[in-house]
């Protein structure tokens, strides 16, 4: 079996989901992780799958581009040759929020400040919340390297106050099925 990343953008409506996984499952692909979201009416989804070697990565995506052209969408599909099941390091699960006035390059300096500490990030969401002052949100999932907590929530704190937001840092919950 092989392991192929695939994504898949465009606007966003009923029906992606059960189309690009028929094709998927119909090629005999199994999905591993997938990710999938709406941003600003757009539909974006992120998927792991492991299925037969032939037709390969090419293959898979030309059996999407029926669905990828009916539904205009975008699809990419690429071999990933290697299995990495977690992240380099290990280290504790956090959680970080930070809450301000929107504008360029807020996501940069966080991500900055925590990249400086060797934090991995291991999910991020944003929005854009409110009319006419937009605040713009970032939830975090972090992995934090063994005894560094202290040191990266004065780090994310240092950056929120130089940036003028807010910030938040915990540790995150394990995840419950």
């Amino acid at each position: 079996m092989a392991r192929f990343a695939v994504s898949v953008f465009g606007r966003d409506r009923p029906g992606i989901v059960a189309a690009v996984t028929r094709v998927l499952a119909d090629a005999g692909c199994n999905l591993e992780d997938t990710s999938m979201t709406i941003l600003r009416g757009h539909f974006a989804m992120m998927l792991v799958v492991t299925g037969p070697a032939d037709p390969g990565a090419a293959g898979l995506e030309a059996g999407l581009d029926p669905v990828a052209a009916r539904l205009d969408l975008q699809v990419g599909v690429r071999a990933v040759t290697d299995d990495v099941t977690a992240a380099p390091g290990g280290g504790a699960r956090y959680a970080a929020a930070v809450y301000g006035a929107d504008r360029p390059g807020l996501v940069a300096r966080v991500a900055e400040a925590l990249a400086a500490h060797q934090v991995n990030i291991v999910d991020l969401q944003t929005r854009v919340v409110g009319e006419p002052d937009p605040v713009y949100t970032m939830h975090f999932e972090l992995e934090v390297p063994q005894g560094r907590a202290a040191q990266v929530e004065a780090g994310l704190r240092a950056a929120a106050a130089e940036l003028g937001v807010e910030a938040s840092f915990h540790p995150d919950d394990a995840d419950l099925l």
